[in-house]
């Protein structure tokens, strides 16, 4: 027997569709009427209806803290220190000017952060006294200052102190 062998074209692959998992363009997705598609409630945030966490406002720093890096920023040399013109009363901008110049918290690695600041409070809602922790480079220092509220409400440096350095108000 005389056979000859003929090659047959395998089939090619089909082109996969390029319309929306749920069928071709224009159809409805599979599912009840008003059913979601699956992907969806998972990205979705949940309301507190449905057990997830109630929408907020975003949080905002209180206000120990904000000084501390306000005054980091300065004693680091970040910030001149005309910055704290309008955010200090009494001596506190007199002895920024004393200190600043010699940028007692500058790092010759990365920039000094705040590790921690804590607050105690004087005469509710008058005066903060407040202390933070600051990490420049391997080298942790201290750092104290005191808040007063003014008539206006606003916040604003009475007094700082580095390290024990002297720069608050000393009388003899």
């Amino acid at each position: 027997m005389n056979a000859t062998l003929t090659a047959t074209p395998s089939p090619l692959p089909r082109p996969r569709s390029r319309t929306a998992p749920g069928g071709p363009a224009g159809t409805r997705p599979r599912g009840s009427a008003g059913a979601r598609p699956r992907g969806t409630d998972a990205t979705r945030p949940r309301t507190p209806a449905q057990g997830g966490p109630a929408r907020t406002a975003p949080r905002t720093l209180p206000p120990h803290t904000v000084f501390a890096e306000r005054l980091l920023a300065v004693l680091s040399g970040e910030r001149p220190v005309h910055w704290m013109l309008g955010h200090t009363v009494g001596d506190a901008y007199e002895q920024l000017v004393r200190l600043a110049p010699q940028t007692p918290l500058r790092s010759h690695g990365p920039r000094p952060v705040l590790r921690r600041c804590s607050v105690q409070v004087h005469a509710p809602q008058a005066a903060l006294e407040a202390f933070a922790t600051i990490a420049t480079g391997a080298r942790l220092r201290a750092m104290a200052f005191r808040l007063e509220r003014g008539e206006d409400q606003r916040w604003r440096c009475a007094a700082v102190e580095l390290d024990g350095l002297g720069t608050a108000a000393r009388h003899p």
